[in-house]
């Protein structure tokens, strides 16, 4: 399985709906990170969006698997780039 980093861009326009879904957006990281799928999320500090790394089978998988966020779902985000994504030293194996 590989790794993809999901990168989320976040504008003002948008900051409402983040609002209104951000429960269920952390409800399904949490159960996704549970299950192995999510390995590490964060936002950045300036406000401008997201970094999530995910496992997947591939590029088509990997969107599939991020249409489910809720984030995505009800389009309170600006841009999304999956881009496979390889680690040289970290946790995940």
């Amino acid at each position: 399985m590989s790794m993809f980093a999901v990168h989320y861009t976040y504008g003002s326009a948008k900051a409402a709906l983040r609002d209104q879904y951000r429960p269920l957006h952390r409800q399904w990281l949490d159960e996704e990170h549970t299950a192995g799928n999510v390995l590490l999320v964060g936002a950045y500090p300036d406000g401008s969006g997201a970094l999530l790394v995910i496992r997947a089978e591939g590029l088509e998988a990997a969107e599939a698997f991020i249409a489910n966020d809720p984030f995505i779902a009800h389009e309170a985000v600006d841009a999304v780039r999956v881009v496979e994504w390889g680690q040289l030293y970290g946790p995940f194996d």
